[in-house]
């Protein structure tokens, strides 16, 4: 589930539970080949994304019951643990520049977002409205963050500014989340599920003024969108 492309688009980042709890993989686009990332015993590993050098990855690893952010350099295999909180911290996502990383963590009571440096140190919270904030992630041109918000009994979209300013609402709906960056940061795609026992999930993209909503075509039911990076 939740597949993230590698800046060059060789591989691809994705969660499986096909050992009966959740371990990250990375997948080669060219042949299929997938290989297991950090296999740690007594572990779950999720949410990973690479960083713009392609060459770290960051993700959750939850171990004895606490779930924290670490960073994986995949040509050596070492790992640095990013952050040490009782909380749940998850959905880590790079600045453009790799310098910062955007994740939700539960620290406060109820999940928000935070910013901190890329190596660790102290995370700055810049998600202060109503309701609770999840799946941050960075924009391409590095402006903005789009996130998932819970409220009111409604899911939303939106984006604010990286110190949390200017938040906008982008849906609202009975469940949207996971929302994806087109390269030109200007178009937001993510799941939408409908409510009721025949609801299914789909994709729908919405420009980040809040218009032009639409669902885009599957097959079947869809979720997890991942958009590639634009390639020559």
């Amino acid at each position: 589930i939740a597949p993230r492309f590698s800046p060059d688009g060789a591989r691809i980042l994705y969660t499986s539970y096909s050992s009966g709890f959740p371990r990250i993989y990375v997948m080669d686009v060219a042949t299929l080949a997938t290989r297991p990332l950090d296999e740690q015993p007594g572990t779950m590993t999720f949410a990973p994304r690479f960083a713009p050098d392609g060459r770290t990855v960051v993700f959750s690893l939850e171990q004895g019951g606490n779930t924290d952010i670490y960073a994986l350099d995949t040509a050596s295999g070492a790992r640095t643990r990013l952050t040490n909180a009782p909380s749940i911290e998850t959905a880590p996502s790079y600045s453009p520049a790799g310098t910062r990383i955007v994740f939700e963590s539960a620290r406060p009571g109820t999940q928000q977002l935070y910013i901190m440096p890329a190596g660790g140190g102290e995370p700055q919270r810049i998600s202060f409205g109503p309701g609770r904030y999840a799946t941050p992630v960075w924009s391409p041109r590095g402006d903005l963050i789009a996130f998932t918000k819970q409220n009111g009994g409604r899911f939303h979209i939106g984006v604010m500014r990286t110190d949390g300013s200017e938040e906008r609402l982008l849906t609202a709906s009975f469940l949207d989340e996971g929302p994806t960056w087109a390269p030109n940061g200007r178009v937001v795609m993510f799941t939408r599920e409908t409510a009721g026992e025949g609801g299914v999930p789909a994709l729908f993209s919405v420009d980040i003024s809040g218009r032009n909503l639409r669902r885009v075509p599957t097959e079947g039911p869809a979720s997890d969108p991942a958009w590639s990076p634009l390639l020559p």
